[in-house]
């Protein structure tokens, strides 16, 4: 069973290491993303609102002659760019690549800025940015490209910026971030495995040592317990009825219902169940007979489902102690007259419920409903010699055979469901 619990630990933790790192890349690569896209976007603002045009030599409006390779003509001729740097300017914007087309009211291309290192051409520049400006787009994303419309005088600017290198960084980060998150999840599975295994096989010792002494005080148990049985009715047929002898054969009773019981849960966690079929449909039908009585006796009635060839691999005897356990609970705690008891099939599972009407058990009390000795109502007596194992009994029975079993509580009613691998 420890060995069960430590896997399930080992998959837990590890899905929770999973899930974090998945959620911690998403947020950083989230964040940074938006980060430099809004500083880009700033950039960009600040180039447009720098960006000026002016008539070159010549009239005004005329074709200008370029003098020089400064950069500074159109390639047109007769305009000019005048958004000179100011000094201070931070290093993230001198790096930085731009592109511009000033267009016209009239749809005249009036100059196009193709950056110092030519990577888009002007017809290229031009087709995106009247296909902007038609769109009636004022900012976006076109390729690498981040674009910004602005209203300049006379003209409409459409800025663009090249973020070629920084999505190039991006993926560098995200293909970084990757590999050291894979291998930082590897060496935590390993590092976490051989710390489950040191933390818990203390745990799995004393689990294992419990359960032998139960298993060997309750065989040391039975002699004394059956020879005090012995000799008590022998004395009862020497001295006849005595107030003393019946107290002493009153309590042997109980000892000895409570060596069976410790017996029956030591077989239900530690034998080796048989790979035989057993009949499921059978076994519950077999034991909803033999409580129809009892709950008659005590002015209930249990109505119940069963459907037909469920089968699973077991044991039949502990099975139908699974079933006894449930039906006899339910009979014990009923507060109402009628009791449900329900086997179906669901794909590949047996599901068999067992519902009494009740008060509702608390969370926190649903939690040790299965553990050894335990009792909800710590103030009922030890009537019809119950120690509260017969539940933990059920969940050995239920985890032996592959299954599982729970309680659930709603309008009133108690709900226990256990569940098992089914035959095909």
């Amino acid at each position: 069973m420890f060995k069960q619990s430590r896997k399930k630990i080992i998959l837990a933790i590890m899905g929770s290491l999973l899930l974090l790192l998945a959620a911690t890349l998403t947020v950083i690569m989230l964040a940074s993303y938006r980060e430099i896209r809004r500083q880009n976007m700033q950039m960009l603002q600040r180039h447009a609102e720098r960006y000026s045009l002016r008539p070159g030599p010549g009239e005004p409006g005329e074709p200008g002659e370029p003098e020089g390779k400064d950069g500074k003509w159109d390639g047109r001729g007769g305009w000019q760019r005048d958004d000179m740097m100011p000094p201070g300017e931070t290093s993230d914007y001198k790096l930085s690549t731009f592109y511009s087309v000033a267009v016209a009211e009239d749809g005249t291309v009036m100059a196009v800025d193709c950056g110092e290192q030519g990577i888009y051409g002007e017809e290229e520049l031009t087709a995106l940015a009247k296909e902007i400006i038609a769109a009636g787009k004022t900012s976006g994303r076109t390729g690498a490209l981040a674009f910004l419309t602005a209203a300049k005088d006379g003209f409409t600017l459409v800025a663009f910026m090249d973020n070629t290198v920084t999505e190039n960084g991006m993926k560098t980060m995200l293909h970084n971030v990757l590999i050291i998150g894979g291998a930082s999840l590897a060496v935590l599975f390993f590092l976490s495995l051989w710390l489950s295994k040191r933390i818990i096989r203390p745990l799995e010792e004393n689990d294992k040592q419990q359960k032998q002494f139960i298993s060997d005080a309750s065989h040391e148990l039975k002699t004394p317990v059956a020879v005090i049985d012995a000799n008590a009715e022998l004395l009862s047929r020497e001295i006849g009825e005595n107030e003393w002898l019946a107290n002493i054969r009153y309590e042997n009773d109980r000892m000895g219902e409570l060596v069976r019981q410790l017996l029956d849960l030591s077989r239900a966690e530690n034998a080796e169940l048989p790979a035989e079929t057993a009949d499921l449909s059978r076994i519950v039908t077999g034991e909803c007979l033999a409580f129809e009585s009892l709950a008659f006796d005590r002015e209930k009635t249990i109505l119940s489902e069963i459907g037909e060839g469920i089968q699973v691999t077991g044991s039949e005897t502990q099975l139908a102690q699974l079933v006894s356990v449930l039906l006899d609970n339910a009979v014990r705690h009923s507060a109402g007259k009628e009791i449900g008891l329900s086997l179906r099939r669901e794909g590949h599972e047996a599901v068999l419920e067992v519902v009494n009407e009740g008060e509702e058990i608390p969370p926190e009390k649903q939690a040790h409903l299965f553990d050894r000795f335990y009792r909800a109502d710590e103030a009922r007596t030890d009537e019809g010699q119950h120690y509260g194992l017969g539940l933990a009994i059920a969940k050995a029975v239920a985890e032996k055979h592959g299954g599982s079993i729970g309680v659930s509580c709603a309008d009133g009613k108690v709900t226990f469901t256990v569940t098992l691998p089914a035959k095909k």
